[in-house]
């Protein structure tokens, strides 16, 4: 198949192509040449009126498909997370998103953008300096955007290769100025935070003017000199040791005072059991004391009644006997000296009881003032028929008998039986 540009075969042409050579054919037999010249030039002649009317929609077919086939490798297509901004001859700058885009060379002019975020990294093998002079290695991860009501002009704008030529000499620049007013330590731990905010910050302003919006910056691993690293692990193992010594004295101090507060709780619960054990000592006192103040007037009563019965009784042996002999006056001297001895013998009898009860009594009074509980066990065996229950706490103030059930008798009556029993 011709193309466009080669023009087609013309009927003289193919004439001189298949001229015949004259020696094909003998020249005493002119008359068959002149025939075989005859039959081929009809046959030119019918070949150059067919391809005459042929050419002319063959080449307007071969125009067609070839300008279908050009113009279909004219576009071109949108990179995903880009766009691409379309600059014709005449007219504003179109921004196209998605899809493909129509570009005619010598109409239009395209620049592919980044449609999203992107990243621009700072590697730690880039040294900055401190205020010391040290070259520390500095990693920074950028987060940039284009600002978006000036895509256009910003692709004619922006050189190629904007991160090279806008985004990391302003870094650098500003990266210089900030770590050179600071010591190593405070980049690497205690102004870490307030030198990236200083450097975002005049980092934003600067890009801004060139429609580069910042949306984030980032210090990454900080790369120290070998010699300040290694001086700077022995100087955090020794704040690490010093820090651990200072909780731990924190933790002893904590525990002195813990000590020191069980202490105290241990002697004021000592001391509270002492002030109760000396009121218990007290009130069991007291309540000795208050029988005791029954137990001895009773006890006196006891006696001034038996010297009495004594005194009673002498007197009436002493009347029995003088009525006796009276009434045996007139017996013989030897019976009244008989019962003269007798009367004398058992007056005799009589003192020395008296005294010997006297004494018991004595005795009875030490012992039940050494021993006040033996008058409960004197009315509990005598009154063990009567007795259900019998309680009897140091310092009730009570006597035994108010636990009785079937007689209450009061406390001297119930003190004065059994003493007079036991006296008989």
């Amino acid at each position: 198949m011709n193309t466009p540009d080669t023009p087609a075969a013309t009927p003289t042409d193919k004439l001189e192509d298949h001229t015949v050579d004259a020696t094909v054919f003998p020249a005493n037999n002119p008359s068959r040449r002149d025939r075989v010249l005859d039959a081929v030039g009809h046959a030119f002649t019918a070949t150059a009126s067919v391809l005459r009317r042929r050419a002319l929609p063959m080449a307007i077919t071969l125009a067609l498909g070839s300008g279908a086939w050009w113009l279909s490798q004219q576009s071109q297509a949108v990179p995903r997370g880009h766009l691409v901004v379309r600059q014709g001859l005449f007219g504003e700058p179109k921004v196209i998103r998605d899809g493909r885009a129509w570009v005619i060379p010598g109409v239009h002019q395209t620049r592919v953008l980044p449609a999203q975020d992107f990243i621009v990294q700072r590697g730690d093998d880039q040294a900055v300096q401190t205020v010391e002079g040290l070259s520390v290695g500095l990693a920074v991860n950028l987060r940039l955007a284009l600002e978006p009501g000036r895509i256009g002009a910003l692709a004619n704008s922006l050189p190629d290769d904007y991160e090279a030529q806008l985004i990391r000499p302003a870094l650098d620049g500003l990266l210089y100025k900030a770590v050179a007013q600071h010591t190593v330590r405070e980049l690497f731990s205690s102004k870490r935070a307030e030198i990236e905010a200083q450097v975002t910050q005049e980092l934003r302003q600067r890009l801004a003017a060139d429609g580069l919006v910042l949306k984030g910056l980032q210090f990454g691993a900080v790369t120290l000199p070998d010699d300040y690293r290694h001086r700077m692990e022995g100087l955090l193992a020794e704040g690490l040791a010093a820090e651990k010594m200072r909780y731990t004295l924190e933790l002893k101090e904590k525990m002195v005072q813990q000590t020191a507060l069980e202490a105290t709780a241990q002697r004021g619960r000592r001391e509270i059991e002492a002030e109760a054990a000396a009121r218990e000592a007290v009130i069991a006192a007291k309540g000795q004391e208050e029988a005791m103040k029954h137990v001895l007037p009773f006890k006196q009563r006891q006696i001034e009644q038996r010297n009495l019965e004594a005194e009673a009784e002498r007197q009436s042996r002493v009347k029995l006997a003088e009525g006796a002999a009276q009434a045996r006056q007139i017996e013989a001297d030897g019976e009244a000296k008989a019962r003269q001895k007798l009367a004398d013998a058992e007056a005799y009898r009589v003192a020395e009881l008296g005294k010997v009860n006297a004494v018991q009594m004595e005795r009875e009074g030490r012992l039940i003032t050494k021993h006040p509980l033996l008058i409960q066990k004197t009315l509990a065996d005598k009154l063990s028929d009567k007795v259900r229950v019998i309680i009897a706490p140091p310092g009730s103030g009570g006597l035994v008998t108010a636990g009785l059930v079937d007689a209450k008798p009061t406390a001297a009556a119930a003190a004065e039986e059994p003493a007079g029993e036991s006296g008989e």
